[in-house]
């Protein structure tokens, strides 16, 4: 068994706690989805945001409303850069599986403009 990484990103339209909990839940959805996540299998959850969301911690909604609570999660703000996109939440799930696993990324709403 090894150690992979499955990115995601999504923005939010506004910088408040009902906001970022529907942004955590449905692009962890995704992500758990699109890669047929088995939770006690997650070594650890990295989220960031963006400056302009600071309203509630992700990992909170993850770990009650997805019950993630043997999960270690931490929260980060992400790097200021001049013109990187705004209000954007990024999730890294780090994941151990088999070799031959192929990570699918998920990138929602107005973060789909990372991956062009």
């Amino acid at each position: 068994m090894i150690t992979k990484g499955i990115r995601g990103a999504i923005t939010i339209e506004n910088n408040t706690a009902d906001d970022i909990r529907n942004a955590v839940l449905q692009l962890l959805s995704q992500m758990f989805k699109a890669n047929n996540i088995n939770p006690d299998l997650i070594s650890h959850i990295i989220f960031t945001l963006t400056n302009d969301l600071n309203a509630a911690f992700p990992a909170k909604f993850a770990r009650v409303d997805m019950n993630l609570k043997d999960t270690a999660m931490m929260c980060y703000s992400e790097l200021d850069v001049p013109h990187a996109l705004k209000k954007c939440l990024r999730i890294l799930i780090v994941y151990n599986c088999d070799k031959d696993f192929k990570p699918e990324f998920v990138y929602l709403k107005g973060a789909a403009d990372l991956r062009k």
